[in-house]
């Protein structure tokens, strides 16, 4: 089972490595530039090849990026949009010197302007971004529903995926705090709620599951995360959810509120769960 926790990329990449051993982690998350804006530092190759070392000594692999929060690419406004493709065009480029596989991504907010108008404006801004060489394969991930926020439903990201023109580098990203949230019983129903998904976007599409529990209750459109075993969801729907066997090849991510002990902590949880 590949498990590990989101980490900060601030202090480098070895560091990152360093972390990841020190909390029994086989991969990890990490943030392709500032996650709130649109600087980056430029990439140490040396420092990138330190981490490779460390990831083929302790066996670490598949590991995930995760583009800045503030893009977003369902917005009408050009400068937003411009700025958006611009910078996942870098990051793709940036990402294939790494030994990153997968971006992240949070659709975007149509900003009011409806459903229907920020499908087709993600997808024209993917059509800017993406070719039929890439190497780093985007993952749109799975969104609470609060706002104007798109990925809100399976069907959107079917959507989206529908109109780019280069959709086999499109994957998905599964939140569970944001899914259960957005009304998919994963508690009460997840073999119903992974038949939805396999039959709206296909099971080969998810790539990257982000295990977040939830400070708030089902269908409630807020992303709140919340520690493992502490929130709505609680700790027998992880047991489940990484037991499945349609999930088992899968990468799992922790985006709970914890300090590094509390990553440790979680994924020896995780592990001892695993049947």
């Amino acid at each position: 089972m590949k498990i590990g926790s989101h980490l900060s990329v601030a202090k480098g990449y070895k560091k990152m490595g360093d972390m990841a051993v020190e909390i029994g982690a086989n991969t990890f998350q990490f943030f392709t530039r500032n996650p709130r804006g649109t600087k980056a530092k430029a990439l140490d190759f040396k420092d990138i090849e330190k981490l490779e070392s460390i990831m083929k000594k302790n066996d670490i692999s598949d590991i995930v990026a995760h583009a800045p929060y503030i893009l977003n690419l369902a917005s009408h406004k050009e400068d937003t949009f411009e700025i958006a493709i611009r910078v996942l065009k870098e990051d793709l480029i940036r990402m294939s010197e790494t030994p990153a596989g997968y971006i992240v991504l949070h659709p975007g907010n149509h900003l009011k302007k409806g459903p229907e108008y920020g499908i087709k404006r993600i997808s024209e801004g993917l059509n800017n971004v993406l070719d039929e060489k890439e190497e780093v394969m985007i993952l749109l991930e799975t969104m609470s529903g609060k706002g104007t926020e798109m990925g809100r439903n399976f069907e959107e990201i079917r959507e989206i995926i529908n109109y780019t023109e280069y959709s086999d580098n499109l994957g998905v990203c599964l939140d569970t705090c944001h899914i259960y949230s957005a009304g998919y019983d994963i508690v009460n129903n997840l073999e119903g709620v992974l038949d939805e998904f396999d039959t709206i976007i296909g099971l080969d599409r998810l790539k990257v599951i982000h295990l977040n529990d939830s400070m708030t209750e089902f269908n409630s459109n807020k992303d709140r995360h919340q520690k493992i075993g502490d929130g709505s969801l609680g700790f027998e729907t992880f047991v489940n959810i990484i037991n499945n066997q349609r999930l088992k090849d899968k990468i799992f991510i922790l985006e709970t509120p914890n300090e590094l002990s509390g990553y440790r902590r979680e994924i020896e949880m995780i592990r001892n769960a695993k049947k």
